[in-house]
C-alpha cells in the first residue's frame, strides 16, 4: 500500500464518520459524551489516529453512527 493510498483511505473513514454525524444532527463533543471519551480523543479517533485507544473509540463511534 502506497502513501496516497493510506492517506485516501484516512480521508475515508474521516469523511464518512463526519457524514454519519451530521445525518444524527450530533457534534463530536455530543458523541464524545455519548461514549464516555474526551473530545480530544474522539477527534484524533476520527482523523485516522492508528493508537490501540483511538481503534477502540472508532469502534464505538461505528456503533452510534450505524457506519
Amino acid at each position: 500500500m502506497t502513501e496516497q493510498d493510506l492517506a485516501a483511505g484516512a480521508a475515508q473513514i474521516t469523511e464518512s464518520i463526519k457524514i454519519g454525524l451530521l445525518k444524527k444532527h450530533m457534534t463530536q463533543v455530543e458523541l464524545a459524551n455519548l461514549i464516555g471519551e474526551k473530545p480530544v480523543q474522539l477527534n484524533r479517533a476520527i482523523h485516522v489516529d492508528m493508537s490501540p485507544k483511538s481503534i477502540e473509540i472508532r469502534a464505538k463511534i461505528y456503533k452510534v453512527l450505524d457506519l
